[in-house]
C-alpha cells in the first residue's frame, strides 16, 4: 500500500530504509525437472509494437505471447473496454497463446479494427500486461486531381516547384522524375528539399522542361503515384550564343544575368525552432537562392560539429542520426557567394520519452526472505512512476492485503514474505512524449533439496593437478552444502580443500590419498539430499625418450623414439604427425610401440614429425626434424648450422608509402629457412639503431615494405632456420619518403590536477617513425565543460601542457592535434578532464554500528554533501583498531587498520570484518579523494562478543620410555573469550589406517597428558583444541614419533641440521687438516748431505737408526752447517744454494712412480780422483714421511 500522510510518512520510509537488510534472490536453475515443478506468475513473452501499422490486404495478426505454470489464460481489453473475441466471427486467438489473428476471408474492413488493444495473461499467481498497442491500417490516397499551369520565370530567378504528396500512413517517399523516368539531375544549385519540393537556387536557360514529376512511393503497399508534371519557362533577355567561348565555363551562355546576395528558399527568416526526441534522426536544411549558387557552410554556437554530424545534399542538409541530449543547441547555416551572405538560426530542443536506467526484474524468494523491485527511468521531462499489481493500480487493490510490502517511489520492498505472497507488478513510467511499461514478479517459493547433477559420477584426474568435484543443487530456502570423504569425519573445507557456494569442491593438488568417494550433502528445513562422487588419481602421461633431431642420407632408415611413461590403468593412443598432418603409415612406414621407422628414406619424407600420446584425461607430445641429403657421399648424420645471410639486397618499384625489396638466399646448410626478418635503420632520429619491420616466411625473396613519411630508411635481412639466426646482411641503399601531415592522433590524452588550482594535460609523445615530417609540435585546446565559453589553445612541442588558477575540481573538455610543417594532423575524440582536488571540508557524521558480532559489525553513517569532497569521490575510510582484550592480563597490538566502503546511496552501510573477538575496538570516519582525506567524524567504542579461541601456543609429543607418551601444551596466543578447557581426540594411525576416535576433556588449568601404550610398536595422532563458551577453536595437530627414545616437538630442533653448527665443525676440520699437512711437511724435508766436507770418508758399513725410528745415513759431525750454507734464527740450518744438479751427473735425475726422486747424490771429482763407490743415496722424501709410522 501507498504511504501517505506528508512528513510523518517520509520519515516512516525512511526508517524502513535505514533498518532494512536485503537478502540476494533465488536463482533458479534451468533443470527441466525443476521448472515442471516451479510455479510460477506469467511473463510476457513476445508482443506487437506499440505503434502497429498493418497492411489492409493481409490478415491483422496481434502477437501475445506468455509463459507461466499453470500455463496463463488470455484475455483482450479494446479502447479500454473488455474485447469479447468469441463473438467476432472474424477474430481468433491461437491455442495455448493470446495471439489474435482478424481474417477477412468472408468480408470486413480492416479499418472497423483500429483502436488501441492490450493483452493480459493470468494464472493462479497474478497477471502480466502487454503494451498498449495503438493498430493502424496502411493508407495509400490518390494523389488530387489537378491542372498544373506552365511555370514562367526569369532567368537566374529562385524557383520552388511544390510537390505536396497525399497523406499516407506511414507517410511516403518523394523523389522528382522525368517522362523518360530519368532522375532529375540534382546539384549545388538545383536539390529537393525535406518536404518534397524541388528548390532551384536560380533558374538555367536549360532548366525549361515540360516534365518535372513528383512522385510519392508507399511502403506498405509497394506503390508508386505521379503528380500531374509541371512545365517549366525560362524567360531569357538575349538569345541564348552557343558558339561564345566563354559556354563552357558560363552557365548563362554570356548573357548578362544580375547577381544577387543570397537569400534563404527554406527555412525562411533569420531564425527558427525544431524539437527532436532523443534517439530519433534531426535533419536541419538551408536552401538559398542567389547568383551565383550560393554555397551553405554550418556551425554551432559554442564549438564545433561535432563527429556525429553527417552533410548531406550538397551540405545543404545536416543530418545526426541518432540525437542525445548533448546536441541540442544553437545551430547556424550561413549561405554565401561573391556578393555577400546570409545567416539562419535554428534553436534544437531535445525531448525525451521515457527510457529505462533500471528496470524492475523477476524475484523468486524463500519464506521469510527479503526482497525489493527497482524501477528507474529518465526522460526529458522526469518521468512520472506509477506501480500496479496484476494489472491494477497497487493502492486500491484491496483483494491483495499485504504488511510485507512498502511502496517508496520507484522502489517495492518486501520483507519477510510468506506463501500467497506471488504477484506480478508493473512500472509504468511515463511523461508527455510516451511510456514505459515493464512486468516483474515475485515468486514465493519452498522447495526441498534437489541434485541437479549425474548420480554416483566417477572423476579422473591426474596426479598434483586442480580438481574441482561438482555437486549442483537447488532448494528453496538455499541448503546449507557440506562434503565428507569416505563417509567419515567433519565435512570438508579448508587445509587443500574448498568448497564454493555453488557446491563444487575444489582440492587444490591432488595426491594418491585424495582417491576415493565424496559425498555432498545439501540440507535445509525441509530436508537433505545427497550424492556421490568417485575420485581415482592416475600417474601422468609423459615421454620419457622423446624423438630427437636428425639428417639421414637418402635411401637409408631413419628411426624416431618415442618411449612413454603412464598410469597403468589407463589406455593409451600413440599417434604421429607429420608437419601438422595425420601421418598415413600405409606399407613402407613402420609404428611400433615406442618408436617410428622410415626405410628407404626420399626428399618427401623431409618435415617435422611429432609424436601425440593420449590418454582420456591427458596428453603429452614431442616433435623433431627429419632432413633428407641427396648426396649419398655424405656421411650418415649430416651436420646442420645457421644459414648464410642474404646478399644482393634490391630496392624497386618506389612509391610515396612502399617499396619493393628482393634478395638472394643463401646457404640453409642442411636446416631449411623458415622465417626472413626485414630490418631498417634511420638516420634523422636514432641513427645506427637497427629495429625489426616485419616478417615473411622462408620461402619469399621479394616483398612490399610499408614505409612512414619523411625516414630516410636502410634495410637489411636476417634467415632463420631450426638452428637460429643467420648474421645480417649487408645494408640495402638508402630511401628516403617524402613528408606528410601527421596521421596519428596522440595517444594517452587526459587531464588531472596536480594541485588543487591546476590542470595538467599530457598524451604520449608521436613516435619518431610518426612525425611524417619537421618541427612536430601540438596544439591543445581545453575549455569548462557545460559552461559555453571558448575554446583555449596552446602550441607546446612537450608532451604536456599545465592550465594554471584553475577552479577546484571542475570538468574540462580537452583535445589535441599533431602538426608538423607539413600541416595539421587529425583532431582527437574531445575527452573530459579535471582540475586539481583539494582537502575535503566536511566530515561523516552520525557514525554508528549495529549487529555486533565476534568478528564482525556494521557500520552505518550520514554521508557529505558531494559538493564539499572537492575531487573525485574515492570512499569513505574507517580506521580503527583494538584498544584492549577482555581478557585479562593480555596485552594488544593498537595499531590502526583502515577500510574502505564505495557508497552514494542515501543511507549507506558496510560490514567491518576481519576484528579479533572479545575485544575493545575504536572506530571513526573520513572521506577520501583520489589526494586527500577530509576530517575525522565522530569516535565510536564497541565491544566485539566472545569468540573461539586460537589453537595453543605449542603442542608438544614426548615419549622417554616404550610404554608412555607425555603430552604437554601451552594456553592460546588469542583466548578470544574465557578459556573453560581443551579437548583431545586421538586414535591410532598405521599408514593409511586409522583406528577409532578417542576423547579426552582438560580444565583449563590442565596442560599435560599421559597416555600409556597398549603396545610399544602402536603409534597415534593427537587432535588438541581450546575451549570457550562459543564452542572449539582451532585444532593443533601432532603425530607421535616413530621410536620409542625419540622426543618430539614442534619447538624443538635438530642440532645436526642447524647452519652455525655445521659451519663449526667444517671450521674444525680445516684447523685439524692444516695441522696434518704442516706436520708432513716438517717431517719430509728428508736428510742433509754434506757432500763436500766428507767426500773423502768412507762410509759407514752398517746405518744407524734414530731414536725415534728413523734411519739416520749421517755421521756425527752432520750437525755441523754445510759449506756455503747460514744459521737460521732459530739455530736452524738453511739448506745450501746449491743445486743437486751440481753434484749429479748432469742433472738427469728421475722419480719413481710414487714421486720419489731416483739416482745418486755423487761427488764432484778432482781430476786425480777415480770413479768409485764414494757416493751416497738420499732418503726420498716420501720414505721420510712413511718412516713417521
Amino acid at each position: 500500500m501507498l504511504v501517505q500522510g506528508g512528513p510523518w510518512a517520509l520519515s516512516v520510509i525512511s526508517l524502513v530504509l535505514l533498518l532494512w537488510q536485503e537478502l540476494s534472490a533465488i536463482d533458479v536453475p534451468l533443470d527441466s525437472k525443476i521448472q515442471q515443478d516451479l510455479k510460477q506468475p506469467p511473463t510476457i513473452m513476445k508482443q506487437s509494437l506499440k505503434d502497429y501499422i498493418v497492411d489492409p490486404r493481409d490478415n491483422i495478426i496481434i502477437e501475445c505471447e506468455a509463459k507461466g505454470n499453470p500455463v496463463p489464460t488470455f484475455s483482450w481489453r479494446r479502447n479500454g473496454k473488455f474485447f469479447n473475441v468469441g463473438k467476432d466471427p472474424r477474430v481468433t486467438m491461437r491455442k495455448r497463446s493470446g495471439t489474435l489473428e482478424i481474417s477477412f476471408r468472408s468480408g470486413g474492413r480492416p479499418e472497423d479494427y483500429e483502436g488501441e488493444y492490450q493483452c493480459f495473461a493470468s494464472n493462479d499467481f497474478g497477471t502480466a500486461l502487454t503494451n498498449k498497442i495503438l493498430l493502424r491500417v496502411s493508407k495509400s490516397p490518390l494523389w488530387p486531381k489537378e491542372v498544373l499551369e506552365p511555370v514562367v520565370v526569369g532567368e537566374g530567378s529562385p524557383l520552388v516547384l511544390a510537390c505536396n504528396p497525399p497523406p499516407g500512413l506511414p507517410p511516403p517517399l518523394t523523389f522528382w522524375m522525368d517522362s523518360a523516368m530519368m532522375p532529375i539531375t540534382q546539384d549545388k544549385r538545383v536539390s529537393m528539399g525535406l518536404n518534397g519540393d524541388l528548390y532551384f537556387s536560380n533558374v538555367l536557360a536549360k532548366d525549361s522542361h515540360t516534365d518535372y514529376s513528383c512522385n510519392a512511393r508507399f511502403l506498405f503497399t509497394h506503390t508508386i503515384q505521379q503528380k500531374n508534371p509541371f512545365t517549366l519557362k525560362v524567360q531569357t533577355k538575349e538569345p541564348y550564343n552557343d558558339t561564345s567561348s566563354v559556354n563552357s565555363t558560363d552557365p548563362y551562355g554570356g548573357r548578362k544575368v544580375a547577381e544577387t546576395t543570397p537569400n534563404f528558399l527554406s527555412p525562411t527568416g533569420t531564425d527558427s525552432s525544431r524539437m527532436v526526441m532523443r534517439g530519433e534522426k534531426l535533419k536541419l536544411e538551408c536552401i538559398a537562392s542567389g547568383v551565383p549558387t550560393p554555397s551553405i557552410k554550418w556551425f554551432k554556437k559554442g564549438g564545433d560539429l561535432n563527429q556525429k554530424v553527417k552533410l548531406d545534399n550538397f551540405n545543404k542538409t545536416l543530418r545526426i542520426d541518432s540525437v542525445s541530449e548533448e546536441d541540442a543547441g544553437e545551430y547556424m547555416c550561413m549561405a554565401n557567394n561573391q556578393i555577400g551572405s546570409i545567416r539562419h538560426s535554428i534553436y534544437v530542443q531535445v525531448k525525451a520519452a521515457p527510457y529505462w536506467l533500471d528496470q524492475p526484474s523477476n524475484l523468486v524468494l524463500a519464506p521469510d526472505e527479503n526482497g525489493r523491485l527497482v524501477c528507474r527511468a529518465n526522460g526529458n521531462p522526469k518521468p512520472h512512476i506509477q506501480w500496479l499489481v496484476n494489472g491494477g493500480p497497487i493502492d486500491s487493490n484491496s483483494s491483495l492485503p499485504n504488511p510485507s510490502r512498502t511502496v517508496a517511489g520507484d522502489t517495492i520492498m518486501f520483507r519477510s514474505v510468506q506463501i500467497g505472497s506471488s504477484a506480478v507488478y508493473q512500472c509504468n513510467a511515463s511523461n508527455d512524449h510516451g511510456y514505459l511499461l515493464a512486468n516483474a514478479f515475485i515468486s514465493i517459493l519452498d522447495m526441498a533439496p534437489r541434485m541437479l547433477g549425474p548420480k554416483n559420477q566417477l572423476i579422473k584426474v591426474i596426479e598434483n593437478n586442480r580438481t574441482f568435484l561438482d555437486c549442483p543443487y537447488f532448494g528453496s530456502p538455499l541448503p546449507e552444502l557440506r562434503w565428507f570423504k569416505n563417509g567419515q569425519g567433519s565435512g570438508l573445507d579448508g587445509g587443500h580443500y574448498r568448497v564454493y557456494i555453488n557446491g563444487t569442491l575444489e582440492i587444490k593438488r591432488a595426491r594418491a590419498e585424495d582417491q576415493g568417494t565424496y559425498t555432498c550433502v545439501a540440507s535445509n528445513i525441509l530436508g537433505k539430499e545427497e550424492n556421490q562422487v568417485r575420485l581415482e588419481v592416475k600417474e601422468p602421461t609423459r615421454i620419457v625418450r622423446a624423438p630427437e633431431h636428425q639428417s639421414a642420407i637418402r635411401g637409408t632408415m631413419a628411426r624416431f623414439d618415442c618411449r612413454v611413461k603412464s598410469d597403468l590403468t589407463l589406455p593409451i593412443t600413440v599417434t604421429w604427425l607429420k608437419d601438422d598432418k595425420p601421418l598415413s603409415l600405409g606399407s613402407r612406414l613402420k609404428k611400433d610401440e615406442d618408436s617410428l621407422s622410415i626405410p628407404n628414406v626420399h626428399e618427401g619424407d623431409e618435415g617435422t614429425y611429432t609424436c601425440t600420446v593420449k590418454t582420456e584425461i591427458d596428453q603429452d607430445t614431442a616433435s623433431a626434424r627429419l632432413t633428407v641429403s641427396e648426396d649419398a657421399s655424405l656421411s650418415s648424420v649430416l651436420p646442420t648450422d645457421r644459414p648464410d645471410s642474404p646478399t644482393d639486397l634490391e630496392l624497386s618499384d618506389a612509391k610515396e608509402r612502399n617499396i619493393r625489396l628482393t634478395w638472394i638466399h643463401g646457404d640453409d646448410h642442411n636446416s631449411p629457412v623458415t622465417l626472413f626478418v626485414v630490418q631498417f635503420e634511420e638516420d634523422r632520429w636514432e641513427s645506427g639503431k637497427w629495429q625489426n619491420l616485419s616478417s615473411y616466411p622462408g620461402d619469399f625473396n621479394t616483398v612490399i615494405l610499408e614505409l612512414s613519411p619523411f625516414v630516410n630508411y636502410q634495410f637489411r635481412v636476417i634467415a632463420v632456420n631450426s638452428v637460429g639466426q643467420s648474421l645480417p646482411s649487408l645494408p640495402s641503399q638508402r630511401y628516403q619518403t617524402s613528408g606528410a601531415p601527421p596521421d596519428v592522433i596522440p595517444r594517452g590524452l587526459k587531464g588531472w590536477g596536480t594541485k588543487k588550482n591546476n590542470m595538467e594535460i599530457s598524451w604520449e609523445p608521436l613516435l619518431d617513425t610518426e612525425r611524417n615530417g619537421p618541427n612536430l609540435h601540438y596544439s591543445v585546446w581545453w575549455r569548462r565543460k557545460d559552461t559555453g565559453e571558448e575554446w583555449s589553445n596552446v602550441t607546446t612541442v612537450g608532451a604536456k601542457h599545465i592550465v594554471h588558477d584553475t577552479e577546484t575540481y571542475v570538468p574540462y573538455e580537452i583535445k589535441l592535434r599533431a602538426v608538423n610543417d607539413f600541416g595539421p594532423g587529425g583532431e582527437s575524440n574531445i575527452i573530459i578532464g579535471y582540475s586539481g582536488e583539494d582537502k575535503p571540508t566536511a566530515p561523516p557524521t552520525d557514525l554508528r554500528v549495529s549487529k555486533i558480532d565476534s568478528t564482525k559489525v556494521n557500520v552505518h553513517w550520514t554521508p557529505v554533501d558531494p559538493s564539499t569532497v572537492l575531487g573525485e569521490f574515492k570512499e569513505y575510510r574507517v580506521y580503527y583498531w583494538r584498544e584492549g582484550s577482555m581478557v585479562k592480563g593480555l596485552r594488544v597490538n593498537k595499531e590502526k587498520k583502515t577500510k574502505g566502503f564505495y557508497s552514494t546511496v542515501a543511507q549507506p552501510t558496510g560490514i567491518l570484518t576481519d576484528l579479533q573477538p572479545y575485544s575493545h575496538y575504536r572506530i571513526y570516519m573520513v572521506v577520501a579523494n583520489n589526494r586527500y582525506e577530509g576530517p575525522p567524524s565522530n569516535h565510536v567504542e564497541f565491544r566485539t562478543k566472545e569468540g573461539v579461541p586460537e589453537a595453543p601456543k605449542f603442542f608438544k609429543i614426548i615419549q622417554r620410555s616404550t610404554d608412555v607418551i607425555h603430552l604437554e601444551w601451552d594456553k592460546p596466543l588469542e583466548p578470544n573469550g574465557i578459556l573453560i578447557g581443551y579437548k583431545l581426540n586421538y586414535q591410532t594411525v598405521n599408514g593409511s589406517r586409522v583406528g577409532l576416535m578417542q576423547m579426552q576433556s582438560f580444565l583449563p588449568n590442565v596442560t599435560t597428558y599421559t597416555l600409556r601404550l597398549p603396545e610399544r610398536a602402536i603409534r597415534y595422532k593427537f587432535y588438541l583444541a581450546a575451549l570457550t563458551q562459543v564452542g572449539a577453536g582451532e585444532v593443533y595437530a601432532e603425530e607421535s614419533p616413530h621410536f620409542t627414545n625419540e622426543a618430539y616437538s614442534k619447538d624443538q630442533v635438530d642440532i645436526a641440521t642447524q647452519g652455525w653448527f655445521i659451519g663449526l665443525m667444517c671450521a674444525i676440520a680445516l684447523i685439524i687438516l692444516i695441522l696434518l699437512i704442516v706436520c708432513f711437511i716438517k717431517r719430509s724435508r728428508g736428510g742433509k748431505y754434506p757432500v763436500r766436507e766428507k767426500k773423502d770418508l768412507p762410509l759407514d758399513a752398517v746405518d744407524q737408526k734414530g731414536e725415534d725410528g728413523s734411519f739416520d745415513y749421517h755421521s756425527d759431525e752432520d750437525n755441523k752447517p754445510l759449506q756455503g750454507s747460514q744459521n737460521s734464527l732459530d739455530g736452524g740450518v738453511k739448506e745450501s744454494d746449491d743445486s743437486l744438479v751440481d753434484y749429479g751427473e748432469g742433472g738427469d735425475g728421475q722419480f719413481n712412480e710414487d714421486g720419489s726422486f731416483i739416482g745418486q747424490y755423487t761427488v764432484k771429482k778432482d781430476k786425480d780422483e777415480t770413479e768409485g763407490n764414494e757416493s751416497s743415496e738420499a732418503t726420498s722424501p716420501v720414505n721420510a714421511i712413511y718412516s713417521l709410522a
